[in-house]
């Protein structure tokens, strides 16, 4: 009776463990996300009562290019959509961060000093330390005016504006207001920023990429009424979907870029470039709109007079803009499946070779493959711009990096890191500018999910350049690295230690093992475009996100968003033992039972692991089957038939233990002695009954000669030095597990 348990418990998994060890990975997410309602539904769409606001501006601005100053005035229409009054409206006046005393000044904690230190970052280190360097930064608000004129109550709290309101603002209704403003252009190189101006000393010119420029709306919706959270310089911006027409007046030698499209080309370029633009419109070929040899020759003086370049966008929920007399222009139209959004770049000389050669291209790639995963780009055109030492984005325009060398030559590293950071910027267009999750709070929200399609472009159309961002593999030493450095992925981006792994680079290597190991491209990639189009032009949450990938897949991931996102836990499974056993002939199993000593029911659980597998298989006698186990059941099986059918198998018991804390798939590989292989991969639900170690009975055909967990290096895994079996040498087998890539 006792030989019957112990088979029995061979067969069986795991299942005690140690009750501190148990963490709940398996935990349906239903008691952590938000309950659904009429707004959000549970299968993460939007519901029958969802809402969101509008706010349309029109914008006059200038750039006094000589003081490095901005001059402004809007309109701001704000139409309540809500079920709500609202007793007061709430503004975003960023360029506030840069103000004397704000908090962004204040809360910035001491940069290490040492003995030596070059003077340009003295000033940089001291501003991280809370002192600001010497500039006049933030807004001065001149007025605040209703439609008839009269001045509105308001009050400026940091880096948000409430207007106090007369009357509530009832459902339905909208109301007009405007404003009057100024600020200093901060000079980047000095003191850093998303916007600014670069000033280049051979020439005596600047270029300046404009945003945050302008008083915008804050986001009032479902989940949290009015997102007026301070900004403090990482979590990024929540804003308002709505249409924009936008003067903006810069010397009449300036070539302008911006959000949407510009409505008086004729006026502002000559007749030779207003044709090369015409053309470029409806051409798949790249074109030159203004050349370099213009750029060149327009750099040269500067102009007294000024023009006013118009522009229109809609459907937009920000508005940023480029400026410079040093701007060279070229673009191309994308034909997509049912758009042909116009690509384009501009560029100082300084961006030459390489900026005519791989701006636009990269532009193109990009709304490819992002419409592809997604929806067909709406916008009617995508831009990239070039400024030193900067990636950043706003509807249909982006600033990024990447210069060669004074010579014109440029390293394989600078050529990587230029169309790598256009691929992410201008991805950006998809989230968050049109998937509009809320950057305050999220910053995986689009960070994440679109570093995750950048490295699927780079991957696709870059073979060549050595590209190894955002895969498994590059987020191992982050994910092992101590946890007093960490925070979970579901955390504020102000209060993250490490923004880039833990808000781009570790949510988009997740999203990259989700889909190429987890549920497999054709399935992930079906779920992804879901959540897209349910969300494409609204406001999405992460509950929003995490649903919607389950409800349209059929696949349950909510131990997968516990794992990667709620917590710091990281990947290391280790092969712990592999027993190899085989069923024993008549003749064995004679012979084991006259060697045997009574009572003998093998060695206990706490006998020495094997290492290896050089004392060959043990063997498993198989009896009849004895009438109790049939129970009620007056049909039997055939013993000699289940015997014969097992007696030339080969079964491998295979122990493994999750060292890391976060459970993955169980991928094995087993290298036959014959010289083939065979791979082999089992749910994330092996580990359901007990997480921290289970054991899975394989069998098969061949006798094997090595078992590796995770052969292509493809889960995270920590720890590749434990994947093995034999165990061996550290040194082989750091060597066995070479990295590779993607």
């Amino acid at each position: 009776m006792k030989k019957y348990l112990i088979w029995i418990a061979f067969c069986l998994p795991f299942v005690a463990m140690a009750q501190d060890d148990y963490k709940r990975r398996f935990e349906q997410l239903g008691t952590t996300l938000p309950t659904p309602n009429s707004y959000r539904t549970a299968a993460g769409a939007p519901g029958e009562n969802y809402w969101q606001q509008k706010a349309d501006y029109t914008i006059k601005v200038k750039l006094d290019e000589a003081n490095n100053k901005i001059t402004g005035s809007e309109t701001v229409t704000y139409y309540n959509q809500s079920p709500h009054p609202l007793e007061y409206l709430w503004l975003q006046l960023d360029q506030n961060m840069r103000a004397k005393g704000s908090d962004s000044e204040l809360v910035g904690t001491a940069t290490f000093f040492n003995d030596t230190i070059p003077a340009k970052f003295l000033e940089q280190y001291i501003a991280n330390g809370g002192n600001s360097y010497d500039f006049d930064g933030g807004f001065k608000i001149e007025y605040v005016k209703d439609a008839s004129g009269k001045p509105m109550d308001y009050l400026i709290q940091k880096t948000m504006m409430k207007i106090r309101l007369p009357e509530p603002l009832k459902p339905g209704e909208n109301i007009s207001f405007s404003t009057a403003w100024s600020y200093n252009v901060n000079d980047r190189m000095k003191g850093g920023g998303r916007s600014g101006f670069e000033y280049f000393e051979e020439d005596g010119n600047s270029l300046y990429t404009i945003a945050q420029f302008y008083p915008r709306m804050a986001v009032y919706n479902d989940v949290e009424g009015w997102q007026n959270k301070q900004f403090l310089g990482s979590g990024e911006f929540a804003l308002t979907f709505g249409d924009y027409d936008v003067e903006i007046t810069v010397p009449d030698d300036h070539i302008v870029a911006a959000t949407g499209m510009i409505q008086n080309a004729k006026e502002v370029l000559t007749k030779e470039q207003n044709n090369r633009y015409e053309k470029a419109l409806k051409s798949t070929e790249q074109t030159f709109i203004v050349t370099q040899e213009e750029a060149v020759a327009n750099e040269k003086e500067k102009s007294d007079a000024y023009e006013t370049w118009k522009f229109k966008a809609e459907n937009v929920r920000d508005f940023g803009f480029a400026t410079s007399r040093k701007f060279i222009w070229d673009g191309q139209m994308v034909e997509l499946e049912t758009t042909k959004p116009f690509a384009q770049s501009f560029y100082p000389k300084e961006g030459n070779p390489l900026w005519e050669k791989e701006s636009t291209k990269a532009v193109k790639n990009t709304l490819v493959l992002y419409s592809e995963r997604t929806f067909d780009y709406p916008y009617p055109q995508a831009t990239s711009v070039h400024a030193a030492s900067i990636g950043m984005e706003y509807p249909m325009i982006c600033f990024n990096f990447g210069r060669p060398d004074a010579d014109g030559t440029y390293s394989v590293r600078t050529q990587l890191g230029m169309t790598y950071v256009i691929v992410h910027e201008i991805g950006h267009n998809y989230f968050p500018m049109i998937v509009n999750s809320d950057e305050r709070q999220w910053a995986w929200m689009d960070e994440g999910l679109n570093s995750f399609l950048e490295s699927n472009v780079m991957w696709k159309y870059y073979p060549d350049l050595p590209y190894t961002d955002n895969s498994p593999q590059a987020i191992t030493g982050y994910m092992k690295s101590s946890k007093d450095a960490q925070r979970p992925i579901m955390t504020n981006p102000e209060q993250v230690l490490r923004l880039g792994p833990n808000a781009y680079t570790k949510p988009a290597a997740a999203l990259n093992l989700l889909r190429n190991t987890v549920m497999g491209p054709e399935l992930f990639d079906e779920a992804f475009k879901t959540y897209a189009q349910r969300w494409k032009f609204k406001h999405p949450t992460p509950a929003d996100f995490f649903r919607t990938m389950e409800d349209a897949s059929a696949v349950d991931l909510d131990w997968f968003w516990n794992g990667w996102f709620y917590t710091t836990d990281h990947v290391d499974i280790a092969i712990d033992e592999v027993k190899y056993f085989r069923i024993s002939t008549e003749e064995q199993s004679k012979e084991k039972k006259s060697k045997a000593p009574k009572g003998d029911l093998g060695k206990s659980d706490e006998e020495e692991k094997k290492t290896d597998f050089s004392e060959g298989p043990s063997f498993i006698t198989i009896d009849k089957t004895p009438d109790f186990w049939y129970g009620e059941y007056r049909s039997k099986v055939d013993d000699e038939a289940i015997k014969a059918n097992y007696q030339d198998k080969h079964f491998y018991e295979v122990t493994l233990t999750n060292e890391g804390g976060l459970v993955m798939p169980i991928i094995v590989k087993f290298d036959y002695k014959d010289g083939t292989s065979e791979t082999k991969q089992i749910p994330a639900e092996i580990w359901r009954k007990n997480e921290m170690k289970t054991r899975k009975l394989f069998i098969l055909d061949k006798e094997v000669e090595k078992v590796t967990f995770d052969p292509e290096n493809e889960l995270a895994d920590t720890q590749i030095s434990n994947n093995v079996f034999p165990k061996v040498e550290e040194s082989t087998k750091v060597d066995e597990f070479k990295k590779k890539g993607k």
